[in-house]
């Protein structure tokens, strides 16, 4: 396995509204909290969107539901395929954890809980070996569904590094 990627003194929050939200409210509030300096990655939660019917005269059509629908952040279209139930994220100190928690007051019309904890593996798992391989980005470490497929929902990265 590969070495801890985070430092240790980072700081783990999760954002767990009393209701899951609406695509457009996830957009409003993942853009603000993508353009805070000092996010290093985050990710969302919740119930899993079907996206063809599973059983039933309808076996295999596909779904029309409102909550499957494209969201842009920060300038990239990612396709939703949970409903937003809970925001997990990485950030480097105690300053960001409060702009995040403003940030959420301003714009989260429910209440939420506002939680500091480990929410991401700070080592690879066994899950993260088995979908990428020994040699894995550690940005990429504790960022794998493990019900999902890479290819049909990849992880989007909102900041790349710059090549200088």
């Amino acid at each position: 396995m590969s070495e801890a990627f985070s430092d240790t003194n980072t700081l783990q929050l999760e954002i767990f509204p009393s209701r899951l939200l609406k695509p457009e409210t996830a957009q409003n509030l993942l853009n603000e909290i993508a353009d805070l300096s000092g996010v290093i990655r985050l990710f969302v939660h919740g119930p899993r969107l079907p996206q063809t019917v599973p059983y039933g005269p309808a076996t295999g059509m596909p779904v029309n539901h409102p909550g499957n629908t494209v969201i842009e952040v920060g300038g990239q279209a990612i396709e939703l395929a949970v409903y937003v139930g809970s925001i997990r994220m990485e950030v480097i100190d105690a300053d960001v954890k409060e702009q995040v928690r403003e940030v959420c007051e301003d714009l989260l019309p429910v209440s939420f809980e506002f939680r500091e904890g480990n929410f991401i593996p700070r080592r690879q798992t066994v899950t993260d070996y088995a979908k990428r391989g020994p040699g894995a980005d550690p940005m990429m470490i504790g960022m794998t569904d493990p019900k999902g497929k890479l290819k049909n929902h990849p992880v989007c990265i909102l900041k790349p590094e710059k090549d200088e």
